[in-house]
């Protein structure tokens, strides 16, 4: 009952299981899932592709290099800020364990 009521802290494991969830599970579930979607809706189909056709024919090669290294590294900083957040709640739980731990 002290964990519903927000009176004992979620442990370090669950952030860890919840962190390593969102940098390998969330990506590729999202991924299937866009694609499923895509395939089921004809409509999503045809408007997907006409867009991809028409901005990636707009392109030079080196405007597209630019687009899938901004791409990239949009991810690769996504990855970085989702890694962040688990590192302060970890040290937060760590911080707030010392504190009451401690005899003051």
């Amino acid at each position: 009952m002290d964990f519903l009521t927000f009176k004992q802290m979620i442990s370090i494991e669950v952030l860890i299981v919840f962190y390593y969830l969102g940098v390998f599970i969330f990506p590729l579930v999202s991924f299937f899932l866009f694609s499923w979607l895509i395939k089921k809706y004809k409509l999503l189909n045809i408007i997907g592709s006409t867009t991809k056709k028409m901005t990636w024919g707009l392109l030079n090669k080196k405007n597209k290099i630019v687009f899938v290294a901004i791409s990239i590294s949009l991810f690769l900083f996504m990855q970085l800020i989702w890694r962040m957040i688990f590192e302060f709640l970890i040290a937060y739980i760590q911080i707030r364990d010392a504190l009451l731990n401690t005899p003051l």
